[in-house]
């Protein structure tokens, strides 16, 4: 982590789709409050549906909360700010009939990148996660964890100081997750990037946050924040060392009740017994 500049600041951050009262109406995120640092990667890790994409959308400009505010590098968030931020979703969002180097160049034509600029800035990204022998390929050549390096090099061509990445390797397998995150760990050692980071899985919030906010069943909300005192690039061996295995216990431990409430409210509501008890 760098000096400890806030990059992102999250102040009593409340959001609900709908209006009280409908029957979609779900308040799916309550006062969050968040300082993230520059240079930082915080994980996002809590039960499905506790807030974490919706929390992460705010703070892109992609959904504007119902409550409370915002500001990246000291800029209130109004909308999308593509000259800051970069997003990487689950899915890769490449286009198909595009190689691999000019999903990168869309991605900087969309900012409005000088075009002079767009070769020099594609190739350097495509060696960053280490495809440029790939550049004229297309996406159904690829693997889908080349497919994703391609979705990370875009986002390094944009040369944001903050990247938000939802579930970026959650569809992929365990051994590619693995790999991934260890050239994640290895470019957030190399650069000053603030990343935050969504995901569900316990080992890769370990393996890669420098901390871990850890949400409350919904309404979402921070219960607790870990910090993981490791450097980057983060080693291998570190996910078989005691200090890995006592915080994934520290994250479960957090995480039990609160999964375990969220799978009861979203439970289907059947009849009840005459004594309000389940049937």
């Amino acid at each position: 982590m760098s000096t400890g500049e806030v990059a992102i600041r999250i102040r009593s951050v409340g959001h609900q789709f709908g209006e009280v009262g409908e029957a979609r109406h779900i308040r799916a995120l309550a006062d969050t409050s968040l300082d993230i640092v520059r240079g930082e990667l915080l994980c996002l890790i809590g039960p499905s549906g506790c807030g974490k994409s919706t929390l992460l959308n705010v703070i892109g400009g992609l959904l504007a909360p119902t409550s409370g505010t915002v500001e990246v590098a000291g800029k209130p968030v109004h909308g999308p700010m593509p000259h800051d931020i970069a997003y990487i979703f689950q899915e890769n969002a490449l286009f198909p009939w595009n190689t691999v180097d000019e999903n990168v160049r869309l991605g900087m034509l969309f900012q409005g990148v000088p075009k002079a600029e767009h070769a020099a800035r594609a190739q350097q990204s495509l060696q960053a996660v280490g495809l440029a022998e790939f550049a004229d390929h297309y996406p159904a050549q690829l693997s889908g964890g080349m497919r994703q390096r391609a979705s990370l090099a875009r986002a390094l061509s944009l040369q944001t100081g903050i990247l938000l990445m939802d579930e970026p390797f959650g569809a992929l397998d365990e051994q590619t997750r693995m790999i991934l995150g260890e050239d994640l760990s290895v470019l957030l050692a190399r650069t000053e990037k603030t990343i935050v980071f969504v995901t569900h899985s316990l080992g890769e919030a370990v393996f890669l946050a420098d901390r871990v906010a850890v949400f409350s069943a919904r309404p979402g909300t921070v219960k607790k924040i870990i910090r993981i005192d490791e450097p980057h690039p983060r080693n291998p061996a570190f996910v078989t060392s005691e200090k890995f295995t006592a915080l994934r216990n520290e994250l479960y431990a957090l995480l039990h009740d609160e999964i375990r409430k969220a799978v009861g409210s979203d439970a289907p509501r059947g009849r009840r017994g005459a004594n309000g008890g389940a049937p």
